[in-house]
């Protein structure tokens, strides 16, 4: 099992913590990791995009001018595509972007992200984190001393002071462990979770 070292608010170690190989030190399969972020990125377009085609523009019923005789191009309808306020070619309809993933291979690809980040040394396991009301620059300080400035912070649990505490922060997200996901996990440098986070994920995934 891999050792990590824990941290409180302030950025000093206070212990270490072994983590479970059967989710922080599974074999990264980058196939499936890949297919997890394709889907998150799909299943997230509305798909609610409408344009007219030629058959479902309003007027056009009968031909401008007659086929021959008059010097234009023949002509069938003022709603061709060709036409200002004519139909769209390929006009987009509403569909259902949604991407399926079965759900083992959805936990092996978060296992997968989340053994890279141990590998990268961009995992930060800290002790608690509480703060008294929600501000800001403690939780910014709290980043800074961990070294984590751009990161998703995970929680076992909401806690309402960190997630609006860290709302106005760049590069800063926070999640629970039942919203964690491969996207955000890979688009943060580092990722900081709570011991709690860490024992639920085991829980969880192992």
């Amino acid at each position: 099992m891999a050792n990590v070292s824990v941290y409180n608010m302030e950025g000093n170690e206070v212990g270490t913590m072994e983590l479970n190989d059967a989710v922080f030190g599974a074999k990264i399969n980058e196939h499936l990791v890949h297919l997890a972020v394709v889907r998150q990125l799909a299943n997230k377009r509305q798909g609610t995009q409408k344009a007219k085609t030629r058959s479902e523009v309003r007027g056009g019923g009968r031909k401008p001018w007659r086929q021959k005789g008059t010097g234009h191009a023949r002509q069938g309808s003022i709603r061709a595509p060709q036409w200002t306020g004519g139909g769209v070619v390929f006009a987009p309809v509403p569909r259902d972007y949604e991407v399926k993933m079965n759900k083992k291979e959805r936990r092996a690809a978060l296992r997968s992200v989340l053994t890279s980040k141990v590998q990268d040394n961009k995992l930060v396991v800290v002790d608690e984190l509480k703060l008294d009301a929600i501000k800001t620059k403690e939780m910014k300080k709290v980043l800074e001393n961990l070294k984590a400035e751009k990161a998703l912070v995970v929680m076992a649990q909401d806690d309402q002071n960190v997630i609006m505490s860290a709302r106005n922060l760049a590069g800063v997200e926070t999640a629970t462990t039942n919203t964690i996901n491969v996207y955000d996990v890979l688009k943060h440098s580092t990722l900081v979770l709570t011991k709690d986070a860490v024992a639920s994920i085991e829980e969880v995934y192992a």
